[in-house]
């Protein structure tokens, strides 16, 4: 497989109509003390990783597995599973115990989500392993933060406190929701942060590939829209920008929810995102940037102002 060197910028949006993106533990969509909704970067990695997971048959390694029992197995028998025991050191030589560090690093590199977002390993031994992928946490960039709680039934009564009580009432709860919300997660990508543990690793040693990155792209488009739950529904892929540098570049980009813009009023029902601020700044920097990609849902949205050479397409 050829390996992946370019570095690469961007941003995932994803559309929340009347649905709860990502909740806190108590339910509500979560907030800023100011009341701006907001998503953590978890949220995003999860389905990301569910999509690799069963889209392409990838070994995601960080993903709750269950036992025989229903029960989440612990970090260590997540490894027995995919790669068997763990290597033993023949003795307490230092060097043996670092051939065991590397021989258990190159497994964790053949999984993709590893070879993506890095990992912290603490099971028999502690490796860590800094992922070429960062995400922010993803922020409401739509103008309101409209979020409601309605009463929902259940056709059970509740029994805790007196099992042979008959009551006349289901037991009563509540979900919440978030009107209308478009997050917006900023994304790098730095194939560089694999490079030391690679080269320590040996030629063995899995590292980013160019397949990776297609397969990226594909869960960072489709990934949303794909999963189905209660809560997630109503929430969708709506826009993916690429930005890649030439190999080798230097060159770095601020976050881009400082340069793209989701105008208050819709047009013909479609949200409008206004790419001045970006197209100006990729202009000075037009030199270090291989190419620029745009990938939107064109019936829910609308892009304006364009930079120059932009592959546009459908998600």
């Amino acid at each position: 497989m050829t390996e992946f060197k370019n570095r690469v910028f961007g941003c995932v949006v994803v559309k929340a109509i009347n649905s709860n993106y990502n909740a806190d533990f108590s339910g509500q969509p979560r907030t800023l003390p100011n009341g701006k909704v907001y998503a953590t970067d978890k949220a995003l990695k999860y389905l990301i990783k569910n999509y690799l997971r069963e889209m392409n048959e990838e070994r995601v390694f960080y993903f709750k597995t269950l036992n025989d029992n229903l029960n989440p197995i612990s970090l260590d028998e997540t490894y027995q599973k995919y790669f068997g025991d763990y290597p033993n050191a023949k003795g307490k030589d230092k060097k043996d115990k670092g051939q065991v560090k590397k021989e258990i690093a190159k497994n964790l590199l053949s999984c993709l989500d590893i070879r993506l977002f890095g990992a912290t390993f603490a099971g028999e031994t502690n490796i860590s392993l800094h992922g070429p992928l960062q995400i922010n946490h993803g922020m409401n960039i739509w103008h309101e933060d409209n979020i409601y709680t309605e009463q929902i039934t259940s056709p059970f009564s509740n029994k805790a406190n007196d099992p042979d009580a008959e009551k006349g009432m289901t037991t009563i709860g509540r979900q919440s929701k978030l009107e209308e919300g478009h997050y917006m997660h900023h994304f790098s990508i730095n194939p560089q942060n694999l490079k030391d543990v690679a080269s320590l690793v040996g030629e063995s040693a899995q590292v980013l590939s160019v397949e990776d990155i297609e397969k990226l792209k594909e869960a960072m488009r489709r990934g949303v829209t794909y999963y189905d739950s209660s809560s997630k529904a109503g929430c969708e892929n709506e826009m993916l920008v690429w930005i890649q540098l030439k190999e080798g570049s230097k060159a770095v980009l601020p976050n881009l929810m400082e340069l793209i813009l989701l105008k208050p009023e819709k047009k013909e029902g479609k949200c409008v995102y206004d790419f001045t601020n970006l197209k100006n700044k990729i202009e000075g920097l037009k030199n270090e940037i291989e190419c620029v990609e745009v990938y939107y849902d064109k019936q829910t949205a609308s892009v304006n102002n364009l930079p120059e050479n932009v592959k546009e397409m459908d998600l």
